[in-house]
This record gives C-alpha cells, sequence and structure tokens, in this order.
C-alpha cells in the first residue's frame, strides 16, 4: 500500500490547492493538549516525515499548548515553503486546562499576534474563527469576532478566513462580511448533520474539513466499521478516513498524531479504494437524508 498524501487528490485551499490529506498538529503537546510532549524530537520527526510523504497542509493553533505546537511546527519546518499553514483562534487556555471562548476584539488581535511570533511569518495563510460548543455548534452571531479578523486580513497580516463549529446560518453571516475559504466542523461517517453543508460548499468551490473523524461512535456502528476494515485487511481508521475522501471532492483532512508509524498508516488511506459495495454498506452507518441548504 502506497504511503503518500499525494494519493489523496487536491482542493483549492484559498490561492493554494493542498493535498487532501493534511496533518493536525493538536496531538503534538503534552496530556491533555497541554504543555510540552515527553518526547519533543519525536515531535519534530513527525512533521518532517509527514512533509516527506506529500503532507501540504498543517493545522495548528497557538492554544495548543498553550503555544507548544507552534514552537514544534517552527523548529521543524520553518520557513514552511511549499505548505499552508493553518490556525485558529477563538479560545484560550486555563492553568486547569479549559477551553473558554477567547471572542472579543482585543484577544482575537492578540491570538493573531501570538501565532504570527511563535510561527516566526509576517502573514498567516489561513486563520479560522472557532465558535463555542463541543460536538455540535452554538446558534449565535459571530458578526464581530469575524469582522475582527476581516480587519486584521485587511492590514495584511492573515491571507485568508475560515469558521469553525458553525451552523449554516453562521457561515452565511461569516461570508457576508469577507471570503471563506474553509469551514471545519465535526463530521464524520455516523455524525453527518452536515451532509447538506458539505454538498453545497463544494458546489461553491469550499474546503470542508472534518474533526472527529472517528468520534461519537456507538458499539454497534463501531463494530461495521470493525466488519469493512477487517474484510479489507485494513483498520477502522483507515477506512473511516477513505470513506471521507470518497464522500466529496471538497472534504481535507487533518488526521493527528505524534507517531511516526501511526501518521504513516492513516496517510495510506489516500489511496485506500472503497468499493461500490462497501460505500453502501458504510453509509447505512450513519446517513442522514437531510435536504440540500442553498448558501
Amino acid at each position: 500500500m502506497t504511503i503518500d498524501a499525494t494519493r489523496s487528490g487536491q482542493f483549492p485551499l484559498g490561492d493554494r490547492p493542498v493535498y487532501r490529506l493534511g496533518y493536525g498538529a493538536m496531538q503534538l503537546a503534552g496530556p491533555h493538549v497541554m504543555g510540552p510532549p515527553a518526547d519533543r524530537a519525536a515531535a519534530v520527526a513527525v512533521l518532517r516525515r509527514a512533509v516527506e510523504l506529500g503532507v501540504d497542509h498543517i493545522d495548528t493553533s497557538d492554544y495548543y499548548g498553550p503555544h507548544v505546537t507552534n514552537e514544534i511546527l517552527r523548529e521543524a519546518l520553518h520557513p514552511y515553503d511549499g505548505l499552508t499553514v493553518v490556525t485558529k483562534v477563538g479560545a484560550r487556555r486555563t492553568p486547569e486546562g479549559d477551553w473558554p471562548e477567547a471572542l472579543t476584539p482585543d484577544e482575537l488581535r492578540s491570538a493573531v499576534h501570538d501565532n504570527l511570533r511563535n510561527l516566526g511569518v509576517d502573514v498567516l495563510d489561513v486563520v479560522n474563527l472557532r465558535m463555542p460548543g463541543y460536538e455540535a455548534p452554538i446558534e449565535r452571531s459571530l458578526a464581530e469576532p469575524f469582522e475582527t479578523l476581516a480587519e486584521l486580513q485587511q492590514q495584511g497580516l492573515i491571507r485568508h478566513l475560515g469558521v469553525s463549529n458553525v451552523t449554516t446560518q453562521m457561515f452565511a453571516e461569516a461570508r457576508a462580511i469577507a471570503p471563506v475559504v474553509q469551514v471545519q466542523n465535526h463530521y464524520n461517517l455516523v455524525h453527518r448533520d452536515d451532509d447538506p453543508l458539505v454538498d453545497a460548499l463544494a458546489h461553491e468551490g469550499i474546503a470542508f474539513v472534518p474533526f472527529f473523524p472517528l468520534g461519537g461512535f456507538t458499539p454497534i456502528q463501531s463494530a461495521a466499521l470493525d466488519t469493512v476494515a477487517r474484510r479489507l485487511e485494513t483498520t477502522p481508521m483507515q477506512v473511516a478516513l477513505a470513506w471521507l475522501l470518497a464522500r466529496s471532492p471538497n472534504i481535507l483532512l487533518i488526521p493527528g498524531t505524534s507517531s511516526v508509524a501511526h501518521l504513516e498508516e492513516n496517510l495510506q488511506a489516500g489511496a485506500r479504494v472503497l468499493g461500490p459495495l462497501e460505500l453502501e454498506e458504510l453509509d447505512r452507518i450513519g446517513g442522514t437524508g437531510e435536504p440540500d441548504v442553498d448558501l
């Protein structure tokens, strides 16, 4: 099986095409995404191996650690030649490890400058506004925080804007303020509330980036996924990632890991082909049948 992100195909992220299998840096921090990793050299090695294998889209945030993942990214990959680095703002960390929102204009400006400093860049490729909520977004206005990011974009500190953990209505509100190049929401084989949004964004040429690719499965759903994985002689994670790649051409994946071996296993999903039988069987696990949405 080929280990190469380029086998996943490409989709535009702003003004750059990226391979659809990227990398999420959250797991490079310490336990509970707090503090440094136990083995910093291993974290650097994972990032460098990802790039060797064709990954050109890396997702991070300065509140991972906090500051830890961006500092490791800088050590491993600066000046990021050929890479698109996506970061997010909208939360902060407490000493206890909580994630309270940080959406005031001053907090957002500070967060953007923290990301610039710790990544060692003058301009951030993409900044996502991360709105509150865990497994599902909380319907609320994002106008004030998104307008703040749009101002920073106009100042030349940000190339492109995205939104995370938003409803269709919140996305539309953001898009009325400034162009949006990606939506990052909870979505996977069984958590498919955003099916209509995925399709609508694909029609508009906007990327959709799912998080929690294996989150929220019931034991019955996990057993069904395991059955397909055993038949294909692969892992449930590879099958779940391959299903997401097959689901829509605008889906970009950012599976994270602190292990080179696990990284290579995830990237094999780009060459994993699911046949009509497997796709039909997997679709039955979590289809929603929701109506289309109009953006």
